[in-house]
């Protein structure tokens, strides 16, 4: 039984994201029943980078004009070196990321995948991981930066690199089994009949 059925996670990324750091963490969600969208600035289809050259294209299926974070229950930020870079200076998808952090709704960001954040202006005082290379970036925007496999802190996944994804995806979807069998308490009590 997919015990996840029901939530629903933007991804947003953009031309160059690393591809496991998508394609991993959407391919355990959805084996739990979540439905993904791919959200990036442009419509169509964008590349991946895969280790050391470009890999597989992924079709968007919302831009980010097109896109609101009412509609999901959760944010992940893929990294890659090329794609928190171009987003970082898209600002929709920054505002699109900051909204996403000030409901309180789980965001999941690896390796470079925190560098957007800075940018939202929200990580004084957060305790965060990355990827060692913009480890001074995190520090510089007020973020508490440990190097650990994962780190969750408020409503902040993090983790640093591709060998972290395990660890990254069983946070994440321990936080939105959180999240579903609250909506379910809430569903069941809403259909309560009064006394």
């Amino acid at each position: 039984m997919k015990k996840l059925k029901g939530i629903r996670v933007a991804i947003l990324t953009e031309e160059g994201f690393e591809e496991s750091e998508l394609l991993k963490p959407k391919e355990a969600l959805e084996d739990e029943g979540v439905k993904i969208d791919i959200i990036s600035p442009e419509s169509g289809k964008i590349r991946s980078w895969d280790k050391k050259d470009w890999g597989s294209k992924i079709a968007v299926d919302k831009t980010v004009d097109e896109a609101s974070e009412g509609d999901y229950d959760a944010l992940i930020l893929p990294g890659g070196v090329i794609n928190p870079d171009k987003l970082r200076r898209n600002e929709k998808a920054v505002s699109f990321a900051k909204i996403f952090l000030q409901s309180g709704k789980p965001v999941a960001a690896i390796c470079h995948g925190p560098q957007l954040l800075v940018e939202t202006g929200l990580l004084p005082g957060m305790t965060l991981t990355s990827t060692a290379a913009i480890k001074t970036d995190l520090k510089n925007a007020g973020a508490n930066w440990i190097d650990q496999e994962v780190v969750h802190h408020a409503n902040l996944i993090t983790s640093r690199k591709p060998a972290d994804l395990k660890a990254f995806n069983e946070e994440l979807i321990k936080t939105l089994e959180n999240i579903h069998s609250q909506r379910v308490n809430n569903t069941a009590m809403a259909g309560a009949i009064p006394e």
